[in-house]
Formats: C-alpha cells, structure tokens, sequence
C-alpha cells in the first residue's frame, strides 16, 4: 500500500478461522468481515514469505500469489509491482488488424531470459504478437500449461516476476506485442486448495472433466477472474489475452463484464486485445468487447484437407471440405448454427463480421499436443499442400498465428507433458492415452500404451524446439518463404486489412477454391489456392490485376486460366 504497509485477504466462507503465517516465525490473527472475507493489515517489506493456515489445521498458500517461494503448496512471497522500471512506458500497443500471432511455450525455450533471446528472430521474420501459454503457477517443474492453480503467479521454472516484465520490455522494443494465455474455465488438479476454505467457488452439483464447475454467479469469484486479466494488462503491460476454452464457462455474463472492466480500466491511449477460444462459435461476443476468436473451423476444414484425416471432430469436417473452406473464407464460421456430428445445433451467423475478428492457424498447441503422437503437419501433409495453405494462411484478411518451429518446418513432436507423481501420474497417463480410444488406430489398450508417458522427462525434452534453423538448407528455405510471405502482407496489405470485408468465396474444384475480399483501401484480393491433385479452371475474377504472389503457376498456365495441383495465386486488382 502507499504507505508501505501490506494488505493481505483471503475469501474463505466455509471456514470459521484465518490466520496469517509468516514464514520467519509468529502467527497473525485476520479478522473476519463481511461475506466470508479475513483480513490482516501489517508492517512488512516486499519479498516477505507467507501463506494462510486455515481452522488451526491447513496451511495454504494464497490463491491470488503474485509469485512462490518454492512449489505451489508453499509460501507465497509479497510483490511489489510498482517497484520495476519501465524502460518502453510510452508503449502503447499496436492496432489489432497489425496482428501476426507467434504462439510459444516459456519452458520448452527455457525460461523468460531465453525468449528475449529468440526476439530478434521474430522480429525478423515479421511477426507482430508474442503469444505466450499459460505462465500460472502449477505443480512439478514442467506442464504443458493448462494445469496451473495459482493463477497470479509466474511459474516459477520459467523465472520472476522482474524478469517476466524484462521479456514484456524487451518485446516492446522490437514493436512486438506481448499476449499472455489465460484459463479460466478450471484449475489443475494438484495445489488448488481453494475447496478448503471457499466451497461456495464451486458448483458442486455440476461436475467437469476437472471436476467441480466454477461457479461464476458470484461477486467474488467474478471479481477474482477479473483482477487477473487486469494484473496482466496493468502491473506486467501486456497488450492481449487469450481466453482459452471460454465454452466450458457459460457464462456469457460473465465474459462480458470481463471485456467491459478491461476496457474503463485501461487508458484510452492503450490498444488491449481480447482473443476467445469459444467451441460455441458465440458470434454476438465478437460484437460485444472482444477483438476475435481461434477459428477451429477454418483450421480443421484446412486440415482434413491437408491430411484426410475424418475421425474424432474432424468427422465434422471430411464431408464436403471445400466447401466448407469456401464458407470460412466467406463467412467465418462453417458452423453457424447447423448441427455437428451428434445432432446438436452449434454456432451462430457470422457473415457480418469483418474477417480480423478471425485468428486462422494451421497448427497451434491444441491441435498438434492434444494428437496422440503431437505430430505437425511436416510430417502429415504433402510439402507442397502444405506450402500452399500456408499462402492462404498469410495473405489472406483473418489474423494468422503461427506455432513454434513452424516457420523452419519442424518436425519435433509438441507432446502432451506434466509433472505429476504417484497416484495422480498414473490416472494422468492412463486418462491422456484413454482419450485415443475413438480412434481406430488406438481402438486397443495395448495399442494404446505406445503413447508417451506425459509425466517421462523425455515427454518434454522430445518437445522442445530445434533453435538453430539457419542451420540446415531445408530450414533456411522455409524461413525464406515464411519471411516473404510477411513481407508481401505487411508491405501490401496491411493498410486495406482493418476495414477488409468479403466479396464472396467459390469452389473451384475437390480441394480448390476463390475467395476475394474488398480492402479498405480499395483494391480487391483474390486468393485461389488448389490442394488437390488435379488441375482446375480458373475464373476471369482471379486473374485481373497484380500477381502479388504465386506458388506453382506460371504464365502457361495462365495464359490457360488454369490452376495446378497444389498452388495459389494472389492478385490484387486496383480501384477502377
């Protein structure tokens, strides 16, 4: 506090006493207040050692710790968050449609130190956003991110708080914006002891896959979600957040206040972006104070096109793929309120939003790390499909996110991994390979059982990236053609993307499609991309103006409107 004192407050209605237990010695009794509150207001320096002994009997650390000692069942440690010096306070951000998403995890490259090392690289490469996963506390020295329990606390194996805001500073800048992943749908399953002293958290009657829902009706846990999307934004200065899995919260209500208290807290100067993960495909939040949603749609379509994979969700998508990617294009979302495989209904009308409130991907953490084996489409795909939805990736108007390594085409695994022991690291992997038990390749628990053990340390050594791609020739020329493929976006694009609307998308043939877009600036883009095997024809509309881009077509085959197997052509006709 300003006065150099430190409150300390814990909301614990299930519990009858709350005292506060420095770790060099002596016991404080909180004092009770209303709604289920203690709290204690006392003399100490930042970095002071702490945590709450619940009834006499349960010691536990605070729920909202700015940073731990040790693990996450220990000491919290007090946080001054005004005390670093900023050397970007002028930083403001940069508009959402500059947006090109790098998606990464701090501890397979080591720690904070070790990304601020990989910035250039980013930079280079034309990159505008570092996403990073989940930072929060969680239990062991490794995960792959969606387990933390303290969500306030930087994990402590990727380093402190003062090193974590060196990265922010450092990304700031390269003009890189920072976007920090955020969960808050559940908790992981070993340090959360919020059910201890604060049941009422908790929907106990309606269980999850993580167990008790979160019951987001209440002041206090809306409050304690909230104030952590504002520490991200206020005390650490980053400039997006990622909410992952916003489906299993259903609670529309909540997410709106989220976006609303964000958006009076921050400075009118300051450009904050708010990205969902939402299976429900809830357009009407896109209009209501968020900036986008992970396109699921658009990726699995571009997948079971690449891959002619039609199992587990892609069954939702091997049937009529091309047209199916002719409608995300178009439109957005392919679901908009038709039923999935199961006979449900999923999905609102998205045709009216622009297409930057999409983020398209090929690959992310999802969609490699939750594969049994957690290939990338390197090894999946043929090179040069590949390549060609990668121009569609760049070029066209949704906002792209790339994954680690993508741009050297890696073929390390991105596995599953934690760091669990005993009785909860065997129901984790048996949980994990059980998962697979849909697929007719895992259709046998011995099959099964080639699945990696999530809790192996080699989990998550075989996970990390190959950090020297300039290395090998093959590497270099995937750089080169993501690298370009960025030039011609930012150089071309950019200044037409915010106020880009569709103008329709068609199929052209199995695997090929037109898709063209009206820029803010006037010009029109076309992208036609083939990723089947036979050549089609191409309309009179894709070939008007400048070939700003083409992989795998040359003039003959333009002079004979015809687009081969596994190409693109991008062309931007002037304003007439």
């Amino acid at each position: 506090m300003a006065d150099g004192r430190v409150r300390f407050a814990l909301w614990a209605p299930s519990c009858q006493q709350v005292e506060l237990e420095l770790r060099d010695g002596g016991l404080q009794p909180m004092q009770a207040q209303d709604d289920g509150w203690y709290v204690a207001l006392i003399e100490c320096p930042a970095d002071t050692a702490y945590r709450y002994r619940i009834d006499g009997q349960w010691p536990v650390p605070d729920p909202a710790s700015r940073r731990q000692i040790e693990d996450v069942h220990g000491f919290s440690q007090v946080v001054d968050h005004s005390a670093y010096i900023w050397h970007h306070r002028d930083w403001n951000g940069r508009p959402w449609h500059e947006t090109v998403l790098y998606e990464l995890h701090v501890g397979l490259f080591g720690g904070f130190q070790q990304v601020i090392e990989h910035l250039p690289h980013l930079a280079d490469l034309g990159v505008t956003a570092l996403q990073l996963m989940p930072l929060n506390a969680f239990s062991g020295t490794r995960n792959w991110g969606y387990d933390g329990v303290l969500p306030f606390a930087p994990a402590n194996a990727y380093g402190t708080p003062d090193e974590l805001k060196q990265l922010i500073d450092s990304a700031h800048a390269y003009g890189l914006m920072v976007f920090v992943d955020v969960v808050y749908n559940h908790f992981g399953p070993d340090g959360n002891y919020l059910g201890v002293y604060a049941r009422q958290f908790f929907h106990e009657e309606r269980i999850t896959p993580w167990g008790a829902a979160i019951d987001f009706s209440r002041p206090q846990v809306r409050d304690f979600f909230c104030e952590n999307a504002l520490m991200w934004l206020l005390d650490y200065r980053v400039d997006g957040l990622r909410l992952d899995a916003v489906h299993a919260i259903d609670d529309d209500d909540f997410l709106k206040e989220l976006a609303a208290r964000v958006r009076s807290a921050l400075p009118q100067q300051r450009q904050v972006h708010l990205v969902l993960e939402n299976e429900h495909n809830a357009a009407h939040l896109l209009r209501d104070g968020f900036d986008a949603q992970w396109n699921d749609d658009g990726h699995n379509t571009l997948h079971a096109l690449l891959t002619f994979e039609n199992e587990s969700y892609y069954a939702d998508y091997a049937q009529a793929p091309t047209r199916k990617l002719a409608t995300c294009l178009e439109q957005g979302f392919v679901y908009q309120g038709q039923a999935n495989r199961h006979g449900l209904p999923r999905g609102e009308p998205s045709a009216d939003l622009p297409p930057h409130a999409f983020v398209l991907f090929l690959q992310n953490h999802d969609q490699v790390g939750n594969r049994a084996f957690g290939e990338r489409l390197t090894l999946l795909a043929e090179v040069d499909a590949l390549q060609a939805a990668t121009v569609l990736l760049l070029l066209c108007p949704m906002v792209p996110l790339l994954f680690m390594g993508e741009e050297w085409g890696s073929k390390r695994p991105f596995l599953f991994f934690t760091d669990y022991h005993d009785e909860l690291a065997n129901a984790v992997r048996e949980g994990r390979r059980n998962e697979f038990a849909d697929f007719s390749q895992f259709n046998s628990s011995h099959t099964r059982e080639a699945i990696a053990d999530p809790n192996a340390e080699a989990s998550f050594q075989r996970s990390q990236p190959d950090l020297a791609p300039a290395l090998e020739p093959e590497q270099r020329e995937w750089l080169a053609f993501y690298r370009g493929l960025l030039q011609v976006r930012h150089s071309r694009l950019l200044p037409g993307l915010e106020q880009a609307r569709s103008l329709g998308a068609q199929v052209l043939g199995d695997g090929a499609v037109l898709a063209r877009w009206r820029l803010g600036n006037g010009p029109a883009l076309s992208i036609a991309i083939n990723l089947g095997t036979s050549v089609v024809s191409l309309p009179a509309e894709a070939m008007h103006g400048e070939r700003l881009y083409t992989l795998r077509i040359d003039d003959a085959d333009l002079r004979q409107a015809q687009l081969p197997p596994r190409s693109a052509l991008v062309t931007l006709e002037p304003v007439r």
